[in-house]
């Protein structure tokens, strides 16, 4: 009876263990997909599409040394003609995604720097909030020319 209790809990252990590997790992794909339709978002300058993303806490250091909830992007003062991002790393903890990577962009119009191809590092913090993976906070640097 023993080996048999034995054999059941590490069935179960061993399911488990699979089960929550394959969670993470489907996590981290629909963070990374997530990742990517935000920085479209960016890119088209669809605020309504970027809130869906945002909470409303969200908060961003950005690459202008400011800590704010995306102002320059909210009122206008900052676009972009293109945006790439890649993400290289990603780490999951419970109801955190936390996604790493880089960034080349272009801002357009009256921002600052507007046709000059910039290289930026990020930082994106992810949290599952009511059922929806959203977008608490974010850093991004500025990086040498490559």
């Amino acid at each position: 009876m023993k080996n048999l209790f034995a054999i059941v809990v590490g069935l179960w252990l061993g399911a488990f263990t699979f089960t929550y590997s394959q969670s993470v790992e489907e996590i981290e794909q629909e963070v990374k997909r997530l990742d990517v339709e935000h920085a479209k978002a960016v890119l088209s300058g669809d605020l309504a599409a970027m809130d869906k993303f945002w909470t409303e806490d969200f908060i961003v250091n950005n690459p202008f040394n400011e800590v704010d909830r995306a102002d320059r992007i909210r009122d206008g003062r900052l676009s972009f003609s293109s945006f790439l991002r890649e993400s290289e790393a990603i780490k999951v903890h419970g109801n955190t995604a936390i996604i790493m990577g880089k960034e080349t962009v272009i801002p357009k119009g009256k921002s600052p720097e507007a046709g000059r191809t910039i290289y930026r590092r990020y930082t994106n913090i992810w949290m599952k909030r009511d059922g929806q993976w959203r977008l608490v906070a974010r850093h991004a640097s500025v990086i040498c020319d490559q």
